[in-house]
């Protein structure tokens, strides 16, 4: 076997800091320069005037923090360190932009605030080692912006309680005692003193310690945090074995917040009072983009997108009494074999926007919401119980994913209430790409739309109320991701059935240069999740295949989102098995096409897709060549005790419980398996990935090399899951085409 470079063998420390050039490979292929891409701008958020931008952009080679005029060519960089940002929001005031980041490109995030000008930069929460913290929504006057705060732990499956633990609603509602900061700061009517974090001042929180002095490493906690750093940060809520907690919206009053909450596939919204920080209402809500509605202006009303009782999900209204219990819960707008994937509620005059998932395609309209006043409801005499919607299977159990809406026996019906007014018929808006990827609104009458597609890196739209769409000036032009002779490939849909009669469905792009009626290698790309879905966007790896002739067929198995909830339920506990044969089953849809040549196969994926990539080697070892595998799992019980806690609360609902489930988990490992490998495989994993550790690619590579089949590891410095640095993805881009085009043609 040829000598290896030792940090792509072995993981071993390369040097500090970004790779700034390819290495090469083991058998001395030199890597190509890297094609001809146009940077991507990404997360708009708009003043309140809507006048300006602030928004997320690689231009330098890394996520940046950039603002700029609406309409400008020339925006600047407000924060340039070298940490990715990854969420932007301008406060409703016009004075703080929040932001977050994360250091070394790590899971553990920071949230900071910037003034527009560049100026009073400070962090706002995580700080501390280990420490992460999330976004949420900004106050109405911008007087405060919600965060949630966690720390990272390991060990005993991640913090995973047993299920009889810890119920659906299982978060408490924490009251600080006398010692802990938040108390403290009350009782001084002040916050405690900053200090000093890479230079920029820090607030509270701190110290690791949350509510009832609870370490957060086991907890998630949501505060409401002034970003002058004056006022105390307030508490809003704190859950044990907390899975996902954001702050999406607020009430005009501040009185009551609307948070999400919940593990994947049972995803809740709750509307919290804030003084009292107790529950009042929960519902239903689907998964994906974690904004999942808000509060009209007089609060009577929460708008969520739910997939309660039914396939996809639609828009429903949530009426409220004064007190934030629930009278009414009514889906209002809903497509037939479509889902409602992004939804804006805005705050003023603005049209609502909404987003649709139609068969991977986005469609975009502009919608009145009307709704009767909150007081249309006569109040009770007492507050009443909290108004709780479960889904429940007909035995009165809670599955894995519900199925069945009904209401808590305990709690009385609600006082009847009318129905929102029928609303008019939504304005459809025409958009230039496949993809919507974020909603903001920039002013009245007009929103900020980010978009994807085949022919394009991401950008940002302005449109009208009146529907019309214009790419904004400082967005790349459509013709910036071509190099010399060359252009996007286009994908087509193709459609197949499992083995077990699903039907199943993917993009396939094939290499520009190839007649249509020869069959040519192929990779099938696996996506992560596994609720995510392929979609028509842009993608560089596919973009590097195709350029060396090697074809890409990217498919939705069974548990994919964007086909309802049946499909994404499709792979759970056993049916995991069957997941690992769609891959298969479309690697042998292409053959038989004659799209792709049976002896030049190749299987790829990231995360989720890394996992199927390795179970596709041990368990169908007959059909593939070879495999990239990108932060993915390889054992189950390994995974669960090196993740981040509140990933293995969300986990546990998808794969399965570390502790209940333990057999089938072991059954599901690929590590288990690996007597059945035959083939070479290629490992890559970002050296701070706390999401899937990076020993998940390690032992994997061991365990091939013990066996005596060649594997290698390539460990991208200062990256997490997700690889944000322009060096750093060149170099995986080449090395994995590298890898596949020289075992498919050996």
């Amino acid at each position: 076997m040829a000598a290896r470079a030792p940090d792509q063998v072995t993981g071993a420390p390369a040097p500090a800091g970004p790779v700034a050039a390819p290495l090469p490979d083991a058998a001395g292929h030199g890597t190509r320069a890297p094609r001809v891409a146009a940077h991507s701008c990404l997360h708009p958020t708009a003043s309140p005037s809507g006048a300006h931008v602030a928004f997320i952009c690689d231009r330098e080679g890394v996520p940046q923090l950039w603002t700029a005029s609406a309409d400008d060519t020339a925006p600047r960089a407000l924060d340039t360190g070298p940490d990715p940002v990854r969420e932007v929001s301008w406060s409703p005031d016009g004075r703080w932009i929040a932001y977050t980041t994360a250091p070394g490109g790590s899971e553990h995030t920071r949230v900071l605030c910037v003034r527009p000008d560049g100026t009073g930069r400070r962090i706002l929460a995580g700080a501390d080692p280990g420490q992460s913290a999330h976004l949420g929504a900004w106050a109405r006057d911008g007087s405060a912006v919600a965060l949630t705060v966690t720390e990272s732990g390991a060990g005993n499956h991640g913090g995973i309680a047993a299920r009889s633990g810890t119920g659906r609603n299982g978060g408490t509602t924490g009251n600080d005692t006398e010692d802990t900061p938040p108390a403290r700061a009350r009782a001084t009517g002040r916050m405690p003193p900053d200090t000093v974090v890479d230079g920029l001042p820090r607030t509270w929180p701190r110290e690791g310690v949350g509510a009832e002095g609870y370490p957060l490493r086991r907890r998630l906690t949501a505060y409401l945090v002034d970003p002058d750093g004056l006022a105390a940060a307030a508490l809003l809520t704190t859950e044990a074995h907390a899975s996902s907690l954001r702050v999406c919206d607020l009430t005009p009053d501040g009185r009551l917040a609307l948070v999400r909450r919940g593990p994947r596939g049972r995803r809740e919204a709750v509307v919290l009072e804030t003084a009292s920080r107790e529950t009042r209402s929960v519902f239903p809500v689907a998964d994906g983009d974690p904004w999942i509605g808000g509060f009209t202006d007089n609060g009577g009303v929460v708008w969520l997108r739910s997939d309660a009782d039914r396939e996809f999900a639609a828009l429903c209204a949530a009426r409220l009494r004064p007190d934030g219990s629930c009278a009414e819960f009514t889906p209002v707008i809903a497509r037939e074999g479509a889902g409602l994937e992004l939804l804006h509620v805005p705050h003023g005059e603005n049209p609502a926007a909404l987003v649709w998932n139609v068969r991977g395609c986005s469609e975009f309209e502009l919608a009145t919401l009307r709704s009767e006043p909150s007081d249309a409801v006569p109040p009770r005499e007492e507050a009443p119980a909290a108004r709780r919607f479960e889904l429940r299977t007909p035995d009165g159990g809670l599955p894995a994913r519900p199925a069945v809406l009904r209401d808590e026996p305990d709690v009385p019906p609600p006082t009847a209430a009318p129905s929102p007014s029928p609303l008019p018929s939504p304005l459809p808006v025409s958009l230039p790409h496949e993809v919507v990827t974020r909603l903001a609104e920039a002013g009245p009458g007009a929103y900020l739309v980010g978009l994807s597609g085949s022919q394009r890196s991401p950008g940002v739209w302005r449109v009208q109320a009146a529907g019309t769409a214009v790419r904004t000036g400082w967005s790349a032009r459509d013709d910036a991701l071509a190099g010399p002779g060359s252009r996007p490939v286009r994908p087509e849909l193709l459609e197949l059935s499992a083995r077990d009669g699903l039907a199943l469905s993917g993009w396939y792009h094939r290499a520009p240069e190839r007649a249509d009626d020869r069959p040519g290698p192929c990779v099938v790309h696996l996506h992560g999740g596994p609720e995510s879905q392929e979609r028509p966007v842009y993608a560089s790896m596919y973009h590097e295949l195709l350029a060396r002739g090697i074809d890409v067929f990217a498919p939705n198995v069974r548990g994919s989102s964007g086909f309802g909830k049946s499909f994404v339920d499709a792979d759970l506990g056993a049916g995991r098995f069957a997941a690992i044969d769609d891959v298969a089953d479309c690697a042998a849809h292409v053959v038989l096409r004659g799209l792709a040549d049976p002896a030049g196969l190749a299987v790829m994926g990231h995360s989720y897709g890394g996992y199927l990539t390795l179970a596709s080697l041990v368990w169908h070892p007959e059909v593939f060549r070879t495999g990239v595998t990108v932060c993915g799992m390889s054992s189950f019980a390994t995974f669960f005790a090196g993740t981040e806690p509140w990933i293995a609360e969300s986990a546990a609902v998808k794969y399965g419980h570390p502790e209940h489930d333990r057999e089938l988990l072991h059954a599901l490992s690929p590590l288990t398996r690996f007597d059945a490998l035959r083939v070479p495989f290629l490992a890559v994993h970002g050296e701070h990935d706390t999401n899937v550790p990076a020993d998940e690619s390690r032992q994997a590579v061991r365990a091939a090399r013990d066996r005596g089949i060649p594997a290698e590891l390539l460990v991208l410095r200062e990256e997490g899951h997700d690889f944000q640095r322009a060096a750093n993805r060149r170099l995986f881009r080449a090395r994995a085409a590298d890898w596949i085009e020289r075992h498919l043609s050996s």
